[in-house]
């Protein structure tokens, strides 16, 4: 498997080469990507950032830790999971699938009902972790994504989430910034590179029942 071995060369890069810059189409191919996620009813409630801007990414910075791979990649990811409870997102899915696979409307509506019950019995702090995990899922594709085609990535969670709502004005959209992920070219002087990857030996990790 082609996957083991991008798996195998991928690791979280701590230092980025700042004059590398990923190009066009593949960042076209990561998009890609992140939006062939699976999510949970495939309601994908969740948007993804993607911030070139170095003025911006200099106070972000300063809201993570003052950690250099916020500036120094090509690109810096930002997974931005909804906050608030809205039909109409369900409503949106509903239609676009309609569309899409040219099914009547009124056949879907049922499926539509049944995620609307599903969700209302999420109560307001098992809704939040439930919309930030959608997030992760996207995350893995984008991660996965950049390993076949030899783009850097670093998934991070040092970073003060409230700070990223106020700089972005996430809360003025209904988003929360989950989870982060600067993209690009690893540095010759990133020495974690060089380090053997560490993870649970198969038979401590998994079991057969």
């Amino acid at each position: 498997m082609r996957l083991l071995e991008n798996l195998k060369w991928r690791y979280a890069t701590k230092k980025f080469d700042p004059s590398k810059n990923i190009s066009d189409k593949d960042l076209e191919r990561l998009k890609e990507a992140i939006q062939l996620s699976v999510s949970s009813y495939g309601l994908q409630l969740y948007k993804v950032l993607v911030i070139k801007d170095q003025k911006l990414r200099e106070q972000l910075k300063d809201a993570s830790w003052n950690q250099s791979q916020i500036t120094d990649a090509s690109h810096f990811f930002v997974f931005c999971n909804y906050i608030e409870r809205s039909e109409k997102h369900i409503d949106d899915y509903i239609q676009t699938t309609a569309t899409i696979q040219g099914t009547p409307l009124e056949k879907l509506i049922p499926y539509g009902d049944f995620i609307k019950n599903s969700l209302s019995q999420k109560s307001d702090s098992e809704w939040i972790s439930w919309s930030e995990k959608q997030t992760y899922l996207a995350l893995s594709n984008l991660l996965m994504a950049c390993a076949e085609l030899k783009i850097d990535a670093c998934p991070m969670e040092g970073f003060e989430a409230d700070k990223y709502d106020e700089i972005l004005g996430l809360k003025k959209k209904g988003l929360n910034a989950a989870v982060i992920a600067p993209v690009g070219y690893r540095s010759e002087e990133d020495h974690t590179q060089f380090r053997k990857k560490v993870r649970k030996p198969k038979e401590i990790l998994f079991e057969l029942i």
